[in-house]
């Protein structure tokens, strides 16, 4: 028992000591956190407004049939490319084509009964002259002809609306293009009304994005912008802002802006979503931080400096910023080291190893 009373006050002092070293282990290691810092530089902040959109043809036409009937045959097909005047549909046409032979046979014989009165006139002027005549044959004779003239005029605009009634059973391409959509084929009845072509001009689009109206403001015209389509994400597309439509939809509070390319894109479709960075201001020589590093407590913004290895949260002053980074007006210089995300977890003092370096701008 004596010697069980000797050993145990052995065992109590190692134990001790053991607890004592783990704890003195796990409050280091806990006070020492892993980090990627960023180091702060100088870079030009582009200030742009982000907007949504797709592309739209330059030149496009939605065509409907002008007259009602069955489809005598097809000229062009979805796909296919037109060229200006091309017919895409024709109508069955008897009885427009009846009315316009019609109509040129009534023209012609009044043309003829014109120039014989004509002639007529021109004789009876000539004798009245001679005094072989009466000034009434001669008043006849001019009545005469300028009533021929009259109804020949009649018969002319009755030919020219027959001829247009003729062109209405062809719905044709008003420029050359590609067809977007043709509807129809032959044998089917079309209503007059009816839309069933579209035509695309595929040599010139642009950007239809849609702009915040507490953006709108900051457009001007002729502003570079960077385009990206999400049928080819990887590449990026440098355009200029072409047009900004002055009206305000009251639903969506946005504004329709239309971008230009400065250069030709190829593969690209109309109706193709995009996404447009317009840039608005360029400030260089800039000191910027990113913006996840940056957090906010009691409306005073934060990051947690790399000093001394340690973390030391710092206050700051910033100003203008743009969709990644803003910029440091107070409280950082060129070369400071920050994390690149805060975490809740971390406490000024804190221990830090910094795992990876990078600069600001990348």
């Amino acid at each position: 028992m004596q010697t069980l009373q000797k050993i145990l006050p052995k065992y109590s002092i190692a134990l001790s000591l053991i607890f004592l070293v783990t704890v003195v282990y796990l409050f280091t290691r806990g006070n020492t956190v892993d980090v990627d810092a960023v180091t702060v530089s100088d870079a030009e902040l582009v200030q742009a407004v982000y907007a949504t959109g797709f592309i739209e043809a330059d030149n496009a036409a939605s065509l409907s049939a002008e007259f009602s009937g069955t489809v005598r045959s097809v000229g062009a097909r979805e796909g296919d490319r037109v060229s200006a005047g091309q017919p895409i549909i024709v109508f069955e046409s008897s009885q427009p084509e009846l009315a316009v032979r019609e109509s040129r046979a009534a023209y012609d014989e009044q043309s003829a009964v014109f120039s014989e009165r004509q002639l007529r006139y021109g004789r009876i002027r000539n004798l009245y002259a001679e005094g072989a005549v009466s000034r009434q044959d001669l008043d006849d004779a001019e009545k005469n002809m300028r009533q021929a003239g009259e109804l020949l005029e009649q018969k002319r605009m009755r030919m020219k609306i027959q001829e247009d009634e003729l062109k209405k059973v062809a719905v044709r391409a008003p420029f050359a293009g590609v067809l977007a959509l043709q509807s129809v084929k032959a044998g089917d009845y079309v209503s007059a009304g009816s839309v069933v072509a579209r035509v695309i001009d595929t040599t010139g689009y642009a950007v239809n994005v849609e702009v915040d109206e507490l953006d709108v403001p900051r457009i001007r015209k002729g502003q570079k912008a960077m385009v990206v389509l999400d049928a080819m994400p990887e590449k990026r597309y440098e355009a200029s802002v072409w047009r900004v439509v002055p009206q305000t939809d009251t639903v969506t509070k946005t504004s329709r802006v239309y971008l230009r390319f400065l250069t030709s894109v190829s593969r690209i479709q109309a109706g193709m979503t995009a996404t447009a960075n317009i840039v608005y201001n360029v400030k260089a020589g800039s000191l910027l931080v990113r913006k996840s590093s940056v957090f906010e407590e009691n409306h005073v913004s934060y990051v947690w400096k790399v000093e001394d290895g340690k973390l030391r949260k710092q206050p700051l002053k910033t100003g203008a910023g743009d969709l990644a980074f803003v910029e440091v007006l107070d409280g950082l210089r060129k070369g400071d080291q920050v994390v690149g995300v805060p975490e809740e977890r971390f406490r000024d003092g804190m221990d830090a190893r910094v795992q990876k370096k990078s600069l600001t701008h990348q």
